[in-house]
């Protein structure tokens, strides 16, 4: 029982685990860029899917879709992004955001990402002089996804 003048005891709660609306988002983010992901998978493999995206000037999707860059030795970057998103994915699950020695796997995935986003972006507009606006939608999750999760990280170390 806890007596008038002894230290109050710690909450069980604090810094344990990462604020609902984070991992709400985090999680809605993750099947938004698998659903992304899967469209653009679908679209490569499949012909007589077009992708719904102009395919004149800047914007072009078929144009960065199916580019040299638009594959890593021999497979599609639409692929990596559904595996990416699915890793993210099992991350974000409720049992996953228990488990403390899994929020720096976390952000290392996804700070990954974000790396290959930026030579994604690159590619887009350096190499491949087009960008594809599906393509960029997944950036923006990623990019976002990230900066949700190093702000989690730091403002629970920060408690801790």
């Amino acid at each position: 029982m806890h007596q008038f003048g002894d230290p109050q005891p710690a909450s069980p709660a604090l810094g344990t685990t990462a604020p609902g609306w984070v991992r709400v988002l985090v999680g809605a983010l993750s099947l938004a860029g698998l659903a992304v992901a899967t469209y653009l998978t679908i679209a490569h493999y499949n012909q007589s899917v077009t992708l719904a995206c102009p395919e004149t000037g800047i914007v072009n999707c078929a144009k960065v879709t199916s580019s040299p860059e638009s594959q890593i030795a021999g497979i599609p970057v639409a692929v990596l992004g559904v595996v990416f998103y699915l890793i993210v994915g099992a991350l974000s699950l409720p049992a996953a955001w228990q488990r403390r020695s899994l929020d720096l796997l976390r952000l290392g995935v996804v700070g990954a990402g974000v790396l290959m986003v930026l030579w994604l972006v690159y590619a887009e507009i350096v190499r491949i002089g087009s960008i594809c606006l599906w393509c960029t939608s997944v950036h923006l999750i990623t990019v976002v996804t990230f900066l949700i999760l190093l702000w989690d990280y730091l403002n629970r170390r920060a408690l801790m």
